[in-house]
């Protein structure tokens, strides 16, 4: 009898939800699906095993541990009345989370959920009579290879599994990353490379595999005092971003910030994305939590605004203000895309209002609203100087100040320069609904730094590595002034500059030997802190098998 899994079983029978034991999904026969074709049947199949993305990639899960425990973003108590959340984003930053961070137990839910949907699609495509069924297979293999690639990253460990009602086999260290490796290289042939984005496709294993080749020494020997990387890891990590670059199916876009536009699902850099769009119920969070509670970017939307989440530390900024002393960091076109220049108070049509881009410093102006509406003056807006109004501090303007930190002073509401990369969605009635922007996972950019770190890592090739990370900086409008020299730290500058807020930072600052610096709020220098620890309801879930998941050292 065949069976088929349709997309309204994706929530239903989820034992993972209560720990890491059994990756189970219910299954239902033809019986209950009568009148699906081959087709729905095969489609209904492939799509839970994406749907967990835009979830896992929101503004509290991975974002937030990837980004906030990096020396690139910081939250504080805001106003010691929001973002509090019982100091959980303060101990992500310090270094001091513990197993039962709710952000951390979030990601890892939705990574095993992940996992889960991969195998469910594995055991019953087989069974179903339709073309796609072959690619389908291999984007299910490949996406499970892709969760536990992240859980390897997160959490040191991966899950081998086959069989929905068996037990999943716990791998760490070499034994994990093999496993990740083989997974990706088995389904490479059966992928396609015309689908987009939003699929696992060959372009997205190449790059996938670069990534895991280039962070493989870190995976063998997680705490290690000296990161050993292997020549021959490097040689890989050539080898699949050569694939990519020579492809000829991907460009560098001249407009940086359009790589982050609502609709760049098109955009030729991007080689696997979060698929964002609208009417595949994407989100906006990563275009509002960092704004102001007080910028309004949709004259449509009285209720759409920022939350004033994460800034930029002082110390991120600052590798940008040294890098270009004495200009200003905006002669790099990455830095900042300034989309209007208006008077302090003036009037502009809706058609016209499109807030800037990027860092945002200083003195913020926007729309105004008054008891819940827009000043009008005729058909246009009235756009102002902004003050913290929503936060009931009226005479506190929005000027947005290098300085954030935990103390009452530098946790207000206008402290830390913000970011605003990813567009808002000229859809979204609330500023959380219908993002349209697909989140870059891997992307051309990143695949040229990674195979110029590959060079250096190697043979110390600074040339190959310069003319590497040049030709990004050529390829903008307004190109950001070429270097003249490369090493491992400049690279590492490069790679936040490109690279900031795309969920890399924490990856790339421990492969760097950096992770256990000090920064802005943050002294902890324990290098069991890489990874985070297991949650403690996927430890209890797992108490029947004494021994089976064991909690990461240091927690």
């Amino acid at each position: 009898m065949k069976k088929y899994l349709i997309l309204s079983l994706t929530f239903v029978g989820l034992l993972i939800l209560n720990g890491c034991t059994d990756l189970t999904e219910n299954v239902l026969d033809e019986a209950s699906v009568a009148g699906l074709t081959d087709k729905q049947a095969a489609d209904g199949n492939i799509a839970p095993v994406y749907a967990r993305l835009p979830d896992l990639f929101l503004h509290t899960n991975y974002f937030a541990i990837q980004e906030i425990s990096s020396d690139e973003a910081i939250l504080p108590y805001r106003g010691g009345t929001d973002w509090g959340d019982n100091g959980i984003y303060m101990a992500l930053h310090q270094h001091t989370s513990t197993s039962t961070d709710p952000n951390i137990r979030s990601t890892w839910l939705l990574l095993a959920q992940g996992i889960s949907r991969s195998i469910t699609a594995l055991n019953t495509l087989p069974n179903i009579n339709d073309g796609n069924v072959k690619v389908y297979m291999a984007e299910a293999r490949g996406m499970r290879a892709y969760y536990n690639m992240l859980m390897l990253d997160l959490f040191g460990l991966a899950f081998g599994k086959d069989d929905p009602q068996g037990t999943s086999q716990i791998l760490r260290g070499e034994q994990a990353l093999d496993y990740v490796k083989s997974e990706f290289l088995a389904v490479e042939p059966d992928l396609l490379t015309t689908v987009g984005p939003g699929r696992l496709t060959k372009g997205a294993v190449w790059g996938l595999l670069a990534r895991l080749y280039l962070n493989a020494a870190v995976y063998r020997d997680r705490y290690a005092a000296t990161i050993n990387f292997k020549a021959e890891d490097m040689d890989k990590v050539i080898e699949y971003t050569d694939k990519i670059i020579n492809s000829g199916q991907y460009q560098l876009s001249k407009d940086y910030f359009s790589v982050f536009n609502s609709d760049n699902h098109d955009n030729k850099e991007l080689i696997f994305a979060v698929d964002q769009r609208a009417e595949l119920n994407g989100h906006n969070r990563l275009a509002y939590f960092s704004i102001s509670g007080d910028q309004f970017p949709l004259p449509a939307f009285p209720a759409a605004n920022g939350t004033d989440g994460p800034s930029i530390t002082p110390d991120f900024y600052q590798s940008w203000a040294t890098a270009y002393a004495p200009q200003d960091p905006t002669v790099d076109p990455r830095f900042f895309k300034q989309n209007w220049t208006i008077p302090a108070d003036s009037c502009i049509a809706e058609a016209n209002f499109n807030m800037n881009r990027g860092i945002l410093r200083g003195q913020q102006y926007g729309l105004l609203r008054v008891n819940g509406a827009f000043v009008r003056c005729g058909a246009n807006y009235r756009v102002g100087k902004l003050f913290h109004v929503t936060r009931n501090r009226p005479t506190l303007p929005v000027t947005f100040t290098e300085q954030v930190d935990f103390s009452v002073a530098g946790s207000n509401y206008n402290t830390g320069y913000r970011v605003l990369k990813y567009e808002f969605s000229k859809k979204s009635q609330s500023g959380r609904n219908l993002g349209d922007a697909d989140i870059p996972i891997v992307r051309l950019a990143d695949v040229y730094l990674m195979r110029a770190e590959a060079k250096l890592r190697k043979s110390n090739d600074a040339a190959s590595a310069l003319a590497d990370v040049n030709t990004i900086r050529a390829a903008r409008t307004n190109p950001a002034p070429a270097l003249t020299a490369m090493n491992l730290d400049l690279l590492l500058r490069e790679r936040g500059f490109e690279l900031y807020w795309e969920m890399v930072r924490r990856t790339d600052q421990i492969r760097f030997g950096k992770y256990e610096g000090t920064w802005t709020e943050k002294t902890n220098a324990d290098r069991q802190k890489r990874i985070f620890p297991i949650p403690q309801t996927a430890i209890d879930g797992a108490s029947n098998l004494p021994g089976y998941l064991v909690q990461n050292p240091g927690y």
